[in-house]
């Protein structure tokens, strides 16, 4: 069949399988560009198809030569209609993988079960052996307790009082005023468990308890801080409540770990153009800020912020550098006194008639395709592929 974006209230409900390969080809070529990194050897990414944690397992494999082994819940193709995105770059990455050499094993499947841990662990143990690092990214907006079999659902919404802001449709290129109503105790609860550090935790106890959790291994989380535009609904609300949630797992983890050589981080990393963040309401703050530091030279995609982790914090042979709070700072480009000011100076006076100028929506359009698989030049997007 010919696919063709079909977008409906900015979600792109499809994928274009070579253009997917195409989105994973691109990133494998910068982690090989940009020059080994001594790093891991034997790698488990926990939400390994898209976003930070494809970027991480493209920088272990391409940067670092490393082993892998990714989890992630996708959805295959059919005759009638074409699979997610992340089916399709997982497809891609363990054919460029292989080709490299390079062990790649890919399990789809909910990474919030007991089942999916164990067959994880039985293939690391057949694969690999142990694993020396493990990336914690995964994104998905439902949970179900593996115990309780209770089902959450996270929100996006803010603590205490209603939040009231520009919001922008970058499809549409329009700006109009978006409400959020506070949440209540029942929805934060269910956002921390959901997005918070209990399943991270629950991953490492089953890692160590079979032991294939290598005695001086890393995990990494991430998650994002962003600006005092975006902090009435992430940081001080019902995300920033789960990602406080997530900090303290880590220190409980670290602290666990160093004991035999062991570390774990959070690593907060800057906002980047992702099926989410196209329907947050603070999607105005996220095309300015890409446009301003586009301008600076100084933006970056998840494979950049991935490959700057692993070579120039996790794995640049000293200590690693924490904030006072103990956590990794890749936003430190986005959070610059600069970057922030001029985006506020465009965020004062962006509204419909102005916005064009302000940010490069066809640019930022492009960005949105192209993570699922659209808008590249060198593909045919014409011809007739099977999903």
């Amino acid at each position: 069949m010919v696919i063709k974006p079909m977008i409906r209230n900015r979600i792109c409900m499809n994928a274009h399988p070579v253009g997917c390969r195409e989105y994973v080809r691109r990133q494998v070529e910068y982690a090989k560009n940009s020059g080994p990194i001594d790093g891991p050897k034997r790698v488990l990414v926990i939400g390994g198809s898209t976003g930070y944690g494809l970027g991480s397992r493209v920088v272990a494999a391409f940067g670092c030569r490393a082993a892998t082994v990714s989890v992630a819940f996708e959805k295959e193709g059919s005759a009638k209609r074409s699979g997610t995105a992340g089916w399709y770059n997982t497809i891609a990455f363990d054919e460029f993988a292989h080709k490299a050499g390079l062990t790649a094993i890919s399990i789809n499947g909910d990474a919030f079960s007991h089942e999916i841990k164990q067959q994880t662990i039985e293939a690391i143990r057949e694969h690999l052996g142990s694993v020396d690092l493990v990336v914690y990214s995964v994104a998905s907006p439902v949970r179900t307790d593996p115990d309780s079999g209770e089902m959450y659902r996270s929100v996006l919404k803010p603590i205490g009082r209603p939040f009231t802001a520009k919001s922008l449709d970058f499809m549409k290129g329009e700006i109009s005023e978006t409400r959020l109503e506070p949440a209540d105790e029942e929805e934060i609860e269910a956002t921390r468990k959901v997005m918070g550090g209990e399943d991270w935790s629950l991953w490492i106890d089953a890692l160590e308890q079979a032991g294939v959790f290598a005695e001086n291994a890393t995990s990494v989380a991430y998650s994002y801080i962003g600006s005092e535009r975006t902090r009435a609904v992430y940081r001080e609300g019902t995300i920033g409540k789960a990602k406080d949630h997530l900090e303290r797992t880590a220190e409980e983890l670290h602290g666990r770990m160093v004991q035999y050589g062991g570390q774990a981080y959070v690593s907060v990393n800057k906002a980047v153009v992702t099926r989410s963040s196209a329907v947050i309401p603070v999607g105005l703050y996220f095309v300015l800020l890409s446009d301003v530091m586009q301008s600076k030279g100084l933006d970056e995609g998840c494979i950049e912020q991935c490959y700057r982790l692993f070579a120039q914090r996790l794995y640049a042979g000293k200590e690693i550098p924490v904030d006072d709070q103990g956590r990794i700072r890749i936003d430190d480009w986005e959070l610059r006194d600069d970057v922030q000011a001029e985006v506020d100076r465009r965020w004062e006076i962006a509204d419909n008639d102005t916005i064009h100028q302000l940010a490069d929506l066809e640019e930022y359009r492009k960005q949105f395709l192209n993570i699922h698989g659209f808008g590249y030049d060198n593909v045919d997007y014409e011809a007739d592929v099977t999903p």
